[in-house]
């Protein structure tokens, strides 16, 4: 029975256990459980168990793990996408109220929402257009706007067609919590070359409290002097 249990046990072992096996046959050998026939083809199971392994297998992975290798990282693989979704998510697009409630990706799709309803009152993107836009898949788009509309903060309008291709959905924003909040936001400018700032592109006119020129009259007479006519007249008695 035991010689059964350990030609088992020796089959099914890693390379780690088969010191352990060893020992445990010849402990059994001694006490008279195992045949000195059983001992010695056990003896030999375990010696041909050992030259299976690969000579370098062990030294490169001890130990081989079970589960599949971890997938690498979204930021190495996607980091614009992830830069864009960042600097989405940190553009305020709904009041800090509300926006507490949402994460990074959920607020990348909103502010999304937010242009397109600033922009034509109505968002008519697909799911496929909004997901790139903000960075994130497809699912996440479709569950923010499910959501949303769950909490009363959007409506959802189907636009189905028969025999067709379904068009995009129009989504409406409808609290007025977040479309007083758009409306007191930053406009976008339809031109880029526009100024910007609060500062006045023409400048205020310096030369208003600048003293004029005196204008002296010069007598053509030669003879009267550099003082002008004016001055010469009323010296040598003579009327203007």
């Amino acid at each position: 029975m035991l010689a059964i249990q350990l030609a088992a046990a020796i089959e099914a072992a890693r390379p780690s256990q088969l010191d352990q096996l060893a020992r445990t046959l010849w402990r059994g050998h001694a006490a008279g459980h195992l045949s000195p026939g059983e001992a010695q083809s056990l003896a030999e199971a375990i010696h041909e168990r050992r030259a299976r392994r690969a000579p370098g297998a062990l030294l490169a992975r001890p130990y081989a793990s079970l589960f599949p290798p971890r997938p690498k990282s979204c930021v190495r693989l996607y980091p614009a996408r992830i830069s864009r979704r960042r600097g989405l998510a940190a553009s305020a697009p709904l009041p800090p109220r509300l926006a507490s409630q949402w994460t990074t990706g959920e607020l990348a799709v909103l502010r999304i929402l937010s242009d397109e309803a600033r922009e034509k009152g109505v968002c008519d993107r697909s799911l496929a257009e909004i997901a790139a836009r903000a960075g994130v898949c497809r699912s996440l788009a479709q569950a923010t706007i499910r959501r949303a509309a769950q909490l009363g903060l959007v409506t959802i309008e189907e636009r189905r067609r028969m025999g067709a291709r379904n068009l995009p959905n129009l989504v409406k924003i409808v609290s007025p919590e977040w479309r007083t909040w758009l409306k007191r936001g930053p406009k976008h400018r339809a031109s880029t070359a526009a100024p910007t700032g609060s500062r006045n592109s023409a400048p205020t006119e310096q030369n208003l409290f600048q003293r004029p020129e005196k204008q002296v009259r010069f007598d053509p007479q030669p003879g009267l002097g550099r003082s002008g006519g004016v001055l010469d007249c009323r010296r040598y008695g003579m009327k203007v």
